[in-house]
């Protein structure tokens, strides 16, 4: 063959090739969506992600169910999604903890988020509440770190190894150069049952699961963890303030994401459909009265934060020697 009709051969090879990603864009989705969600019905992801279903389901005609998987840190509904026929169908919102710290933290299997799945949008970003037992004896930061330098023993709850609630107790230690024994539970539900009854002091756990709690004098919120005051406690101070350490932001960010495989024709017509719906009004709105922030990023965009994140938590994981029972 000579080299001019190589060329042509190539370019009628791309243009099939963008034809065909055409029709699976148009054709899309064809048949009911699942999105699926690795933690029980409640928390930050099953709330985002009945928003966004509710949202999609009327933009594209078809049924977009949820299915709650929770298990290994979120693993277990991302490596459903994994494995799933790469046509868009089946689709699955992670913390971006799935990525950034389960690779580092589940190395036994044989799954692995950022190989076998694709981002198609950060579409939301929630912060946790440091919130402690009565019992424990400290209103702020400050006591609580005081009361764990002068010899007191306090252990602290999380939802699992890995979870942000983890993270966010080892960013406040690592600041604050004091020792908390974690104890890790198995789900952020049964984590908040040991901090009401005493079996732990403290935790960094989901707002709108721990702030009930507060409200009725069971738990004391001694901070919150993102940059800005959360809106449905404006009085608790953050991390950075509570801290004086100005830009500390230890925020986590929810992620749709599909099997890898997944045609990028489909990739975008569903980052779109993202996009779209996180500037809704409404649905902004209804994010904010839980304690989450709207995002709506591009493919690409979600690709370059979660490199980053992978960057700032790959020091913690290591330097904890996490790894999953």
């Amino acid at each position: 063959m000579t080299f001019s009709r190589l060329l042509r051969a190539l370019a009628h090879a791309g243009l099939f090739a963008l034809a065909a990603g055409a029709v699976h864009a148009q054709s899309w989705p064809g048949k009911p969506v699942r999105l699926l969600v690795g933690s029980p019905p409640g928390g930050p992801s099953d709330i985002t992600a009945r928003t966004f279903a509710d949202q999609l389901g009327k933009r594209i005609g078809q049924p977009v169910v949820v299915e709650n998987r929770p298990g290994a840190g979120n693993n277990l509904a991302a490596a459903a999604a994994a494995r799933a026929e790469p046509d868009g169908t089946t689709l699955v919102l992670s913390p971006d903890t799935v990525l950034t710290v389960n690779p580092l933290v589940y190395t036994s299997g044989d799954f692995n988020a950022a190989r076998d799945l694709v981002n198609i949008s950060v579409v939301a970003s929630f912060s946790q509440m440091l919130v402690c037992n009565t019992a424990a004896g400290v209103r702020s930061v400050a006591e609580l770190v005081a009361k764990a330098k002068g010899g007191t023993s306090l252990m602290y709850a999380s939802g699992g190894p890995g979870v942000p609630g983890h993270l966010a107790s080892e960013m406040l230690l690592e600041q604050t150069k004091v020792r908390m024994e974690h104890v890790p539970y198995r789900g952020p539900a049964p984590a908040t049952q040991a901090v009401l009854g005493g079996e732990v002091a403290c935790g960094f756990l989901a707002t709108p699961t721990v702030l009930p709690h507060v409200k009725s004098g069971r738990l004391v919120a001694l901070a919150v963890s993102s940059e800005a005051p959360s809106s449905l406690a404006p009085d608790v101070p953050t991390l950075a303030k509570a801290l004086n350490q100005p830009g500390l932001d230890v925020s986590f960010r929810l992620v749709l994401q599909a099997a890898k495989a997944t045609p990028p024709a489909v990739v975008a017509e569903i980052e779109k459909h993202a996009a779209e719906i996180m500037k809704q009004a409404d649905v902004r709105e209804r994010l904010k009265n839980y304690d989450l922030t709207a995002v709506g990023s591009t493919s690409a965009q979600a690709q370059q934060v979660l490199t980053a994140e992978m960057k700032r938590w790959e020091p913690v994981v290591k330097r904890l020697g996490l790894k999953a029972e």
